[in-house]
């Protein structure tokens, strides 16, 4: 006859369900964390609305073009005809620019920018527009 013990021995298990929970908290912290340093330096401008996704650059260069169509290089005032030498000085090796046009700017005006900021150098464009 075989006698068992009064208390058997269980091996220790590892749970990996609440790491996995702890891991999933983290990252959603540090990407909202992150998306919440994001600085658009730009112009005050009224912004269509629209769905877009969070930018991953630091400082882009941004190209604003106000109301009543006078245009900001990164908060500096230009007229149309110096969009290309203020860009060309500023652009980084990416050659991304944000366009942060008002609604109520002139479709010319903000055609005739980027335009300008192509000649510069500048092979992508962003629509910056205010989140719903």
């Amino acid at each position: 006859m075989k006698l068992r013990r009064a208390r058997a021995t269980r091996r220790g298990r590892i749970e990996i369900i609440p790491m996995i929970d702890v891991m999933f908290f983290l990252l959603a912290t540090f990407m909202l964390t992150s998306l919440a340093m994001q600085r658009l330096d730009a112009v005050r401008v009224n912004l269509p609305q629209g769905q877009a996704e969070r930018m991953s650059q630091d400082k882009p260069l941004t190209l604003s073009v106000t109301r009543t169509n006078q245009v900001f290089v990164n908060r500096q005032a230009v007229r149309l005809d110096q969009v290309t030498q203020a860009v060309a000085h500023r652009l980084q090796r990416d050659g991304t620019i944000v366009i942060a046009a008002d609604d109520g700017a002139s479709h010319g005006v903000v055609v005739e920018a980027m335009l300008a900021a192509r000649r510069a150098g500048a092979t992508h464009f962003l629509m910056a527009v205010h989140r719903e």
